[in-house]
């Protein structure tokens, strides 16, 4: 937008610029031939005076002639020593008296006739005549040298279009620096709209922009306004709804884990009663495989609720408003590792560290979430036996990664992964798909982004979080 501004008001300012510009050499060139009309006029009239002076042939062995010439002549040529000249011209082209350089062929008709004749750098502005004198019919010519329009032809570079093109030049650097000095407070709006987080919905300053723009400014502070408003009600609604969603499920699991232990108290699946055969009349009796699917159903409520409350947590735009905290990356893997060691333990998965101490800026208990949530994807997606890394470093950058060498996932889907409620077909393990959505938005608030690649030798998935530059 600011660019388009800028072409425009250039434009619209330099053009009646170039107009005036060339508006004035024509009123130049208009006040020199005004003029030099004046000088054609005056040279007119001392043509008969000059055919006048010639008062004898002279010699009849010479095509000299006698002259007396007329007083306003001899001021002519007087006042203007060496810009002025003239000759009286045989009908055969040959100078009779005067200036030798004034030769030439007679005009063809009785009328005055003019030209222009450049001798010795001066271009002379030249009247020729016939005329009939004491001596016959004649040619007289009078040249002036300080013709206006001639002198404005021969300094027409120098005196009209080099000020003007300088003139040119300077006002458009000139108003480029004003144009770009006027349009700098919504260059700085511009950029301070890009530099904003996606979830910065805070409000403008009004008083910082020009009157013009502050229309702009206020639209859109009530723009963000009612955009925050709603994010921040859809938030607490599912905030809410996942809290209150808590206690009723933990309540209800509690339950059933209890019934499933004295079904199954080795976690394997029966065929017993939950009732013993003597159980009261009107008792309901389940079969062991219902109150360990009631079970599984249970949990995986439970976890989904609990992470619809991480999600709203870190999605919402408190997160970026939050004061930062000095993470020890290190001390939060190994505190990680110990809490999902017996997840793995399970599954008789390897799951180790490798590590070297940093430090970031960040807030810890995203950070922790994050971690969580991948070192929970990558044990329940690879098999038994297979092995998890924990890692967090300096490459350049600080970074955390958590990479496995279970089935990974595609190279198409790598980044669909990490849209909400987004699970790879065909997957045989239980999910909701919200595990690497609630790591990808807390990279999101530490102003970075999650890399999805193959691990080791191209199997599993390696998930890296990079931060960035101080």
């Amino acid at each position: 937008m600011s660019k388009g501004l800028q072409r425009r008001l250039l434009l619209l300012l330099l053009l009646p610029l170039f107009l005036l510009a060339m508006l004035n050499a024509w009123f130049d060139y208009r006040s020199a031939d005004s003029a030099a009309l004046q000088q054609d006029r005056q040279l007119v009239r001392m043509v008969p005076l000059l055919a006048d002076s010639v008062v004898a042939k002279g010699d009849p062995s010479s095509p000299a002639l006698v002259l007396l010439t007329a007083p306003p002549v001899d001021e002519f040529l007087n006042s203007r020593p060496g810009m002025s000249a003239m000759a009286v011209v045989g009908m055969d082209g040959v100078v009779r008296a005067g200036a030798d350089w004034l030769y030439g062929m007679p005009p063809s008709t009785k009328e005055p006739a003019f030209s222009s004749q450049e001798f010795e750098g001066v271009t002379y502005r030249i009247v020729s005549q016939r005329v009939q004198t004491v001596a016959g019919e004649l040619v007289v010519r009078l040249a002036d040298g300080s013709d206006p329009r001639q002198q404005w032809l021969r300094l027409l570079a120098l005196k009209v279009l080099l000020p003007n093109l300088i003139l040119a030049f300077a006002g458009f650097f000139a108003v480029r620096w004003a144009v770009g000095t006027a349009l700098r407070p919504l260059l700085t709006l511009r950029e301070a709209l890009e530099r904003r987080s996606p979830r910065d919905l805070s409000a403008l300053d009004p008083d910082a922009s020009p009157d013009e723009v502050r229309p702009l400014v206020e639209s859109l502070n009530r723009l963000f306004g009612l955009v925050n408003a709603q994010a921040e009600s859809q938030a607490r609604f599912v905030a809410d709804a996942a809290h209150q969603l808590r206690t009723p499920l933990a309540g209800l699991q509690a339950q059933v884990e209890a019934w499933a232990q004295v079904v199954d108290p080795h976690g394997s699946k029966g065929k017993a009663a939950l009732a013993s055969e003597r159980a009261a009349p009107g008792a309901i009796t389940l079969g062991a495989d219902q109150v360990l699917r009631l079970r599984h159903a249970a949990r995986r409520t439970s976890q989904l609720a609990n992470q619809l409350l991480a999600l709203s947590r870190a999605d919402s735009r408190s997160a970026n408003i939050q004061p930062l905290q000095r993470v020890d990356l290190l001390q939060l893997c190994e505190t990680l590792l110990e809490s999902q060691l017996d997840a793995a333990m399970a599954k008789q998965i390897d799951l180790g560290l490798d590590v070297t101490p940093v430090h970031v800026s960040g807030q810890e208990w995203l950070l922790r979430e994050l971690m969580t949530n991948l070192v929970d994807n990558a044990i329940k997606y690879t098999q038994e036996g297979g092995r998890v890394t924990i890692r967090c470093g300096q490459q350049g950058q600080a970074f955390l990664e958590v990479e496995d060498d279970g089935p990974g996932v595609p190279s198409g889907e790598r980044y669909r992964v990490l849209e909400r409620f987004y699970r790879v077909a065909g997957t045989a393990v239980e999910g909701n798909g919200l595990g690497l959505a609630i790591a990808s938005e807390i990279a999101h608030v530490h102003r970075s982004q999650l890399e999805l690649q193959a691990g080791a030798g191209g199997k599993g998935l390696r998930v890296t979080l990079r931060f960035p530059l101080a």
